[in-house]
């Protein structure tokens, strides 16, 4: 496969949403839906940041057709507002691409460790509130694209310890949230098969990409030395945030792209090039413990989904 941004379709009538979508590959991924004729909702954590970012796309698309909302993915009163006032419009594509990445522990505003709570428990419950405006479109499929990272083939979920109240590693809570990512596309796409809904779940990693998620843990430990080799590595070894994206714009807009399926940079690594199906690591497609995640993130959330459990596997493991 040798996909481009030249390949996004015409993207005129579709609504899609972005979380994220002031900064990083989540910017670039807006730059290219607009470009191409979607009407983009950039669901921000900081309004103010948002309409710069929008400033920022219409400086390259002069009638790009955006919209910033509020939404923090570390409050779920701010994600059930978001949820709110988007009503019963229909959207075309939810992506799921807002997250933070090995910061100091720290809790949400519900009490969530940052990192699980930020990263899949906030879009879990954006997506249980949001499933229902997911309707098609002349494809005859809506999609949820969620954005894992490599780093969720170091990760575990330690459902003694979800929140890292007794024992606390940046790294080690940072692929646990990313595998939680992947385990929740996967279990989502087995639940819609299984209710024969029109919608669709995949999940996708941008690689290693140029963009400020790598900045926010040595800034936030006040590490200047950590801060400049985060720095040196992003500019030696990092693809551009534009090409971080491709994954994500594949997954959201390719008419050949699959439900159930992971996308990720090609190249080296799988750390940079053009997307790809690629497989996931072992841990994210165990059945057993994606069903119990999904029980555990709809109590702590209070987002219940009405999709049925699935009986046997539907969702090819390789």
């Amino acid at each position: 496969m040798n996909w481009t941004a030249d390949d996004v379709p015409d993207q005129t009538g579709r609504t899609i949403v972005v979380t994220g979508a002031n900064s990083g590959i989540g910017l670039e991924a807006v730059r290219e839906l607009a470009g191409n004729g979607a009407t983009v909702v950039m669901a921000c954590r900081s309004v103010d940041r948002g309409r710069k970012a929008a400033a920022d796309v219409r400086g390259d698309v002069p009638d790009a057709d955006l919209r910033v909302e509020a939404c923090d993915l570390a409050d779920l009163e701010s994600v059930a507002a978001f949820a709110d006032r988007l009503g019963d419009e229909r959207i075309d594509v939810l992506v799921n691409n807002a997250g933070t990445m090995a910061i100091p522990r720290s809790e949400t505003v519900d009490g969530f460790e940052t990192q699980f709570g930020v990263n899949h428990l906030g879009h879990f419950a954006l997506t249980g509130q949001l499933l229902e405006t997911l309707r098609p479109d002349a494809d005859g499929k809506s999609r949820v694209v969620t954005v894992s990272s490599g780093m969720h083939e170091r990760g575990e979920i330690d459902f003694e310890d979800l929140h890292g109240e007794r024992g606390y590693d940046v790294w080690d809570a940072y692929a646990q949230s990313k595998l939680a990512n992947v385990l929740f596309a996967y279990e989502l796409q087995r639940r819609l098969l299984t209710a024969d809904a029109s919608v669709e779940s995949m999940a996708v990693h941008p690689g290693y990409a140029n963009t400020r998620l790598q900045f926010r843990g040595p800034e936030r430990r006040g590490s200047r030395l950590r801060t400049a080799a985060m720095w040196l590595a992003n500019t030696v070894f990092a693809q551009s945030a534009q090409t971080g994206a491709l994954p994500t714009l594949y997954a959201a807009t390719a008419p050949d792209a699959e439900g159930g399926a992971y996308y990720g940079p090609g190249g080296p690594l799988n750390m940079r090039g053009l997307p790809e199906r690629q497989a996931s690591s072992d841990r994210s497609y165990d059945e057993e413990t994606a069903r119990r995640l999904w029980a555990v993130s709809s109590d702590l959330t209070g987002v219940s989904y009405d999709l049925p459990e699935p009986k046997t596997s539907t969702v090819s493991t390789r």
